[in-house]
């Protein structure tokens, strides 16, 4: 009888809507948590500034340059005619691309590259803005609120080892996390227009849930001239190809089909693109340009990046994001005031 009544609520589990499966499994102690992190954050930014003499980005701290785009929306079914995608037409945007670490360093050590999209003009948003925050990798090295908290805390101790051997029992290695991490460290990138991006979190789409990606258009792959010498090498080739030539990418969706395998609270679980293909919604445009000028740096410093400048209907889903709300908040708050600069989202170029 029990295995029959296992069986009977998989096939119930398997047999609902999508939209019934979204709801968040919020952990009993995660506001404490995020709390917490939130805490370190803010003095990990003011210890860097007292030293340092101003304030920074406790991550993605080194920009390769924030470039002036066109993110224009295709004509799309009505299962995707959802939030900013409901109908064809074009936004302005800010693109920041950076690396990860929280630190200045050379762009021949391994680590993650980071994409961030600020659509403007975002009438049914909150801070008239629409930002898509992307790695290029698929997936993100930290599970939860409660995990993240130990990350930071041996970021904090630069001692990041431990998060993933936390002590003698090999029970709690987290050899998944560490794998994960190995791999966006190892990823080879020459050139910041020439990779492929994801959210690792999912997002909502209206009532159901998707990631998102971007990926560079075929025709407009230049690696093959890019150099890797220079410690600024990805702002350099960034730069040498905006001279001359536009730049592309097709904005992708992932919807969300097998609930089971497809989890909202875990952003180390990969949603295989055979169970659900990358559909494209938009198409990406960076005009040549000239982006690498003192003014334009600075520019990009004082621009905050966060998932949740978002419409109701892209929502960010999941734990990871729940702590991102804060964090995000945190770091821009404090840095600006740190700073002497005041916060303001960007409405045009």
């Amino acid at each position: 009888m029990l295995i029959k009544g296992i069986f009977l609520f998989l096939v119930l589990l398997l047999s609902m809507p999508i939209s019934a499966l979204n709801n968040e499994l919020v952990p009993k102690n995660e506001a404490l948590a995020i709390q917490q992190i939130s805490q370190i954050v803010e003095e990990t930014i003011r210890t860097e500034a007292k030293n340092n003499g101003s304030a920074h980005r406790d991550v993605h701290f080194k920009a390769h340059g924030c470039v002036k785009a066109e993110f224009s929306i295709l004509t799309l079914p009505d299962a995707l005619s959802v939030g900013i995608f409901a109908e064809a037409r074009k936004y302005p945007a800010w693109i920041r691309y950076s690396n990860a670490s929280g630190k200045v360093q050379d762009d021949s050590i391994g680590d993650g590259r980071g994409m961030a999209i600020k659509l403007m003009g975002v009438k049914s948003s909150q801070s008239g803005t629409q930002d898509f925050v992307m790695i290029n990798h698929p997936v993100f090295f930290v599970k939860n609120a409660a995990d993240y908290i130990e990350f930071q805390k041996t970021v904090a101790q630069d001692a990041a080892y431990k998060f993933f051997f936390p002590g003698f029992n090999p029970l709690n290695f987290r050899l998944q996390e560490l794998a994960i991490a190995i791999a966006i460290r190892s990823r080879k990138v020459d050139n910041p227009l020439d990779t492929q991006y994801w959210s690792t979190t999912p997002y909502r789409m209206g009532d159901t849930a998707i990631k998102f990606s971007a990926r560079p258009c075929a025709k407009a792959i230049h690696s093959s001239s890019a150099e890797t010498t220079s410690p600024n090498f990805l702002r350099s080739n960034m730069q040498k190809q905006l001279s001359d030539n536009d730049a592309c990418f097709d904005f992708m969706v992932q919807l969300r089909t097998k609930p089971l395998e497809m989890p909202i609270e875990d952003p180390t679980i990969e949603w295989n693109e055979q169970d659900s293909s990358f559909i494209p919604v938009a198409k990406i445009t960076i005009p040549a340009q000239t982006f690498d000028t003192p003014e334009q740096q600075k520019f990009c410093e004082d621009l905050s990046f966060t998932p949740w400048h978002a419409v109701l209907d892209h929502q960010p889903l999941g734990g990871i994001n729940r702590v991102r709300k804060a964090v995000y908040e945190t770091s821009s708050r404090v840095r600006h005031e740190l700073n002497g600069i005041e916060r303001h989202e960007p409405t045009g170029f």
